[in-house]
């Protein structure tokens, strides 16, 4: 495993297993196989709604939880200091750990310095090890670095060769943040396990385009969290540390940048909206919940 030094002094691991869109039915097996496969880094959020899962399984895997880099993010109906902390020590409870290595604000929405600030009371109390921020453009990363009272030391953004990230990346690089790829492999849009480019440099070295995305991603000094399912997949996607890439193969992977998003814009208008209505809609769904409970 490779590691990269956070700007608070804290090692995370270059290469970690993601639980996004996995259901809670397979989440538990799903981590229980990645810890085995090798894996020391976990990562989820509230928002996936399997942090009982992960807890569980890192409980049940005989792992040492000091030896696992654990990372959640808060959600944006949980914005505000007084909710974002709260619904920081309930992510821990349900994961069933005594402090987090890192965590991240999810969206750039709604009262993100009020949850940045609740994030920093955490931190200094030994709660989190490390924290963040996911899904920050260059413009809104800048302003946090810079008024906030501590800086970010991770932004997760996507992250992937068709969307690069080049400069995002010199402005994380300039504060101190260090970038982390969600999507590492564009979920394969654009056809993007099937780049010729990729395939023609993996042949090379007997190695998969996801392999080769992998190590350009940890070569670039970009973490990554690649999610699959499939214990083989598990195992492939660790295998990446066993060969280099040639300033060749890098330059022609840096060619395919279409420096666009293969998802969304957090610049769309539409897009807010979007989000809006989905906290709102999940805000009345948990609210009624606690009628139901209630009656």
């Amino acid at each position: 495993m490779e590691y990269v030094t956070l700007s608070n002094g804290v090692k995370m691991p270059m290469l970690g297993y993601g639980v996004y869109q996995v259901t809670k039915e397979e989440c538990g097996r799903c981590v229980l196989d990645a810890l085995k496969a090798g894996y020391r880094s976990i990562d989820t959020a509230q928002s996936y709604f399997n942090e009982e899962e992960v807890g569980s399984a890192i409980q049940k895997s005989g792992v040492a939880r000091e030896d696992i880099f654990l990372t959640t993010k808060v959600w944006i109906e949980h914005y505000g200091y007084e909710e974002a902390k709260q619904s920081v020590m309930e992510s821990m409870e349900k994961l069933k750990t005594g402090y987090l290595d890192l965590c991240l604000l999810h969206q750039p929405f709604a009262d993100y310095y009020g949850a940045w600030r609740a994030l920093e009371e955490l931190y200094e109390a030994g709660k989190i090890r490390a924290i963040g921020i996911s899904n920050f453009y260059p413009d809104r990363m800048v302003d946090l670095a810079s008024f906030a009272r501590i800086r970010p030391m991770v932004n997760q953004v996507e992250t992937h060769p068709y969307n690069q990230q080049v400069t995002a990346k010199e402005y994380m690089d300039k504060y101190g943040v260090q970038i982390e790829a969600w999507a590492p492999f564009g979920e394969g849009r654009g056809g993007l396990f099937e780049d010729e480019t990729l395939k023609a440099i993996g042949a090379k070295y007997g190695k998969t385009t996801a392999q080769v995305m992998l190590r350009w991603h940890i070569e670039r000094g970009v973490v990554v969290i690649p999610k699959t399912t499939h214990v083989e997949r598990m195992k492939e996607n660790f295998d990446v540390f066993s060969f280099s890439l040639s300033d060749e193969d890098m330059r022609a992977i840096a060619g395919l940048d279409k420096k666009e998003s293969s998802f969304f814009s957090h610049y769309d208008p539409a897009m807010v909206e979007w989000f809006v209505r989905m906290v709102e809609e999940r805000k009345h769904s948990s609210d009624s919940s606690k009628e139901k409970k209630n009656w």
